[in-house]
């Protein structure tokens, strides 16, 4: 007997999961008002294993490592099976910092790179901009970390809809408000934000985002580009289309989708100017608002609620890099498998006596 299967939430989670599923062998359906119009439309798509992990998400660490080493194979898979482009691109990220204040994160990051096995090299100023050339002199030194990659969100998300589609998965436009009324044997939960809805422990923590255009033949970055400037963080991720993607701001204020201040947009542009000087000719295409779902403890929340219903939310700064092995592994769960997922991320466990 197949197993009918729905999906609350077409983002690029809830695509990815309807995908695994229906390959192995589910009837699918995804229910989504407006599909892609989250986090996913806004995201970056930094593939980075340890350089987005902050202080308390250490146990975030080996799922991060697994996800992102799987990418290259899921970015080749979603190709074939959509036929379009993810706009995956195989570059290393470069952590640089601009005085000595920032290179104590510069010396955190090296340290949980070192703790985790993974590849890195420690630069100087020289070498940093050897690896950047487009890197300011100012730069003190940097880590160069040559197993990260990055991906275009908004074309994940175009081939992963073309994707489930080809794979005879229904996508409804409908708003869910009760799961229970789903006709389905199992459902998943990965509506983003919207999950707490649900009565799921979910925030919106708001971020905006610029998206900048190089004229033909002008230079973007060659590496990912994560930088601090007297304490800020921010990065630049370039394109090969020309799109140079430079965030984020990070602030709770519930939903306001409104772009903020012109000082916030104005301290971004600063921030990555000072890193990346050749920024300043760049055309400013888009300022972008958006909302990362987030747990109490910004880490996600990933199986069972009971015996029919699974989460796959929460995924905070993680969600892209997540894609692969968040997939793999919520489809496990709705084939009946075993889960393999780490009990920091049970989705019962802010639940008193848990």
């Amino acid at each position: 007997m197949v197993m009918r299967l729905a999906v609350v939430g077409a983002g690029s989670i809830g695509l990815a999961v309807a995908w695994r599923a229906a390959g192995r062998g589910a009837d699918v359906t995804v229910y989504d008002p407006d599909p892609g119009s989250g986090a996913s439309r806004v995201a970056a798509g930094m593939l980075a294993a340890v350089t987005e992990a902050q202080f308390g998400e250490e146990e975030l660490l080996p799922l991060m490592a697994e996800s992102v080493d799987a990418w290259p194979a899921f970015a080749e898979k979603l190709e074939d099976a959509s036929g379009a482009a993810v706009g995956y691109r195989d570059v290393p990220t470069l952590m640089v910092g601009l005085d000595d204040g920032d290179r104590a994160e510069i010396d955190r990051q090296a340290s949980l790179y070192r703790s985790s096995g993974r590849a890195f090299e420690a630069l100087n100023g020289r070498a940093s901009r050897k690896a950047e050339p487009l890197l300011t002199h100012r730069t003190r030194g940097g880590v160069l970390v040559p197993g990260d990659h990055a991906v275009d969100p908004r074309a994940l998300h175009a081939a992963l809809l073309a994707a489930v589609e080809r794979a005879g998965v229904r996508i409804r436009a409908e708003r869910v408000d009760d799961p229970a009324s789903l006709d389905a044997d199992q459902v998943v939960l990965a509506a983003g934000c919207g999950s707490a809805a649900f009565g799921l422990p979910i925030r919106p923590v708001r971020g905006a985002v610029l998206r900048l255009r190089a004229a033909p033949g002008q230079p973007v970055p060659r590496t990912t580009v994560r930088g601090w400037v007297q304490g800020h963080p921010v990065y630049v991720v370039a394109r090969d289309n020309g799109e140079v993607v430079v965030g984020a701001t990070s602030d709770e204020r519930g939903f306001d989708p409104t772009t903020g201040t012109a000082g916030a947009v104005h301290d971004l542009l600063r921030r990555s100017i000072d890193l990346v000087p050749e920024i300043a000719e760049y055309h400013l295409d888009e300022v972008t608002v958006g909302f990362r779902p987030a747990a109490p403890d910004n880490l996600p929340l990933l199986g069972r609620l009971d015996e029919r219903t699974i989460a796959a939310t929460g995924h905070y700064r993680h969600g892209i890099a997540l894609v692969p092995a968040t997939a793999e592994h919520i489809a496990a769960l709705t084939a009946g498998e075993a889960s393999a997922v780490h009990e920091a991320f049970d989705p019962l466990r802010f639940e008193e006596g848990s």
